[in-house]
């Protein structure tokens, strides 16, 4: 009777196993925009770092910020027989597509960054989407420039009432630059500010663009007349810090000073909101949109249920995790340093 039992048990650990995918089994392969943006650096930095923790694979490629690059990407994952795939697409329109690929071979998908249509996300049950509320970064970087207003009447130089401001937008048709531009705007004039566009112009999320369209705004209006300067993102903001800088401006003199604000939160950004050059800029939590992405992928390979109790974020419509922005002033950069 006792060998009989043995037998039995043995026999149902088998099959058991049979069925199961072990964190070992896991293998993730994602696609990354592009490497040189600081951005999405620091959130595959955390993919790794936390898959490491989870015990799977990950393996991780440059679409080199070309669609068609990414396509091929994904086909050779697919062909390699990965469990689940994590997409920061460098076409968000890609997205349908890049589901498709997934759906026919029935692998889950996680779209990181850059959101998805409504319609794709509704297409397929294995489809995520890891990402921040872009309205509220723009909420939060224009009321940076609302509060140094307000503590610091003399930025108002000509005495209008007005915030006569830059603007430097992200990709053109992010939604993230869109909605970033929208709501900062909103915010400054919600703080009791009317607000004046002197130059608004598209820099591609890149600090070297950054520069040079603001010393293209700066020999076009001049810098008498530019009261503050708001990037969808720090490097954009720090492109144009270096540009003041080339004027002699956010040296240290506080008679040549204009604020610019940036979002993400970045290094380099909290460094120069340590010397001095950069008013502020929202955090865009690299750390947890990294960990979040891995989470689901691992779990959803494994077949599991995708809720807080199983990745340890929120699940909203059972598809989207949305990780909060935080505005950091020169009160707490150190936090996030």
């Amino acid at each position: 009777m006792r060998k009989g039992l043995l037998f039995s048990v043995a026999v149902l650990s088998i099959l058991c196993v049979a069925g199961a995918v072990f964190a070992s089994d896991v293998l993730v392969g994602a696609c990354i925009y592009k490497f040189d943006d600081t951005f999405m650096t620091g959130v595959r930095n955390n993919m790794k770092a936390e898959m490491e923790k989870l015990g799977g694979e990950l393996e991780i490629v440059d679409s080199q910020n070309k669609q068609p690059v990414q396509n091929d990407q994904v086909d050779t994952y697919v062909t390699k027989g990965v469990t689940a795939l994590v997409v920061n697409p460098v076409d968000r329109t890609a997205a349908g597509p890049l589901m498709e690929k997934a759906r026919a071979e029935g692998l889950p998908i996680v779209f990181i960054n850059r959101e998805p249509d409504a319609e794709v996300m509704k297409a397929y049950d294995k489809i995520w989407y890891v990402g921040a509320r872009a309205e509220e970064s723009g909420t939060q970087s224009g009321e940076l420039i609302v509060d140094y207003f307000k503590k610091n009447p003399d930025a108002d130089k000509n005495k209008d009432g007005k915030i006569q401001y830059i603007m430097l937008r992200g990709e053109q048709g992010h939604q993230d630059a869109t909605l970033r531009t929208e709501y900062s705007i909103k915010a400054m004039k919600d703080g009791g500010f009317d607000v004046e566009e002197l130059g608004s112009d598209t820099a591609n999320w890149d600090k070297v663009q950054g520069t040079d369209k603001m010393k293209g705004f700066i020999a076009a209006v001049g810098l008498d007349k530019i009261e503050a300067v708001l990037g969808n993102n720090d490097d954009m903001a720090l492109g144009a810090i270096e540009a003041l800088k080339a004027e002699g401006y956010n040296m240290g003199d506080p008679k040549k000073y204009i604020p610019v604000v940036g979002v993400d939160a970045t290094a380099p950004a909290l460094e120069a909101m340590s010397k001095g050059t950069m008013l502020g800029t929202v955090l865009n939590d690299a750390k947890n949109q990294g960990w979040a992405a891995v989470r689901i992928a691992f779990a959803a390979a494994q077949g599991k249920a995708i809720d807080k109790e199983a990745i340890g974020y929120e699940v909203t419509d059972g598809k989207y995790v949305w990780i909060p922005y935080v505005k950091v002033t020169a009160e707490n950069y150190k936090e996030f340093m």
